[in-house]
């Protein structure tokens, strides 16, 4: 069965791919050459990955799994939280070092990763929701050069490594991407 996932981040493919792949024939907008970007308007992440499963399904009518992630920071009162892809205005790098500079003076930095995924069927107007979370904090410099976005300075303490430092195989099986996909995936059994 395929499904489309409303994405074009390559590395978000990658990571659901390797979840689904026995599940589903997983392809990308970007496999479908679709650019277009909706904006995301919600409050939450839920709302969010919403907005973006029924678009995308509706418009090719398929199967579609949205996401919707982020980096909630106690320190900061859940920032950057549903913006956290925009958080600086700029690139993941530019987003990680903003966080890093208004961290450079907390004591508490406790963290959790959120991941929404709604499944939409355009066919029958369903969609059913997952969810994932994974605690940690935030380290004082990056580390790893595996992951994207915030993984090279969100560090798992039962661990003892950042995001980025586990090989990608790891990082898919305990990651709150992982956990929303395997909700997902037991649902499917």
């Amino acid at each position: 069965m395929k499904l489309l996932v409303a994405t074009q981040n390559k590395h978000k493919k990658q990571e659901i791919e390797a979840v689904l792949k026995k599940t589903f024939e997983v392809v990308s907008l970007a496999d479908l050459s679709d650019d277009e970007v909706i904006d995301e308007t919600g409050d939450t992440f839920f709302e969010n990955a919403l907005l973006k499963a029924k678009h995308y399904a509706k418009k090719h009518n398929m199967l579609t799994l949205a996401d919707d992630s982020g980096l909630s920071i106690d320190y900061l009162n859940g920032a950057p939280g549903i913006y956290s892809a925009r958080y600086s205005g700029g690139s993941d790098l530019d987003n990680l070092n903003l966080v890093l500079k208004e961290m450079a003076h907390a004591t508490n930095r406790d963290a959790h990763f959120t991941c929404v995924l709604v499944l939409y069927d355009p066919r029958t107007n369903v969609y059913q929701t997952y969810q994932g979370k994974i605690y940690g904090w935030i380290t004082h410099t990056a580390q790893g050069n595996h992951g994207f976005g915030y993984d090279p300075i969100f560090y798992v303490p039962e661990l003892k490594q950042t995001l980025a430092e586990l090989s990608p195989t790891h990082k898919n099986q305990i990651s709150h991407r992982a956990i929303a996909l395997q909700a997902l995936k037991e649902a499917f059994r």
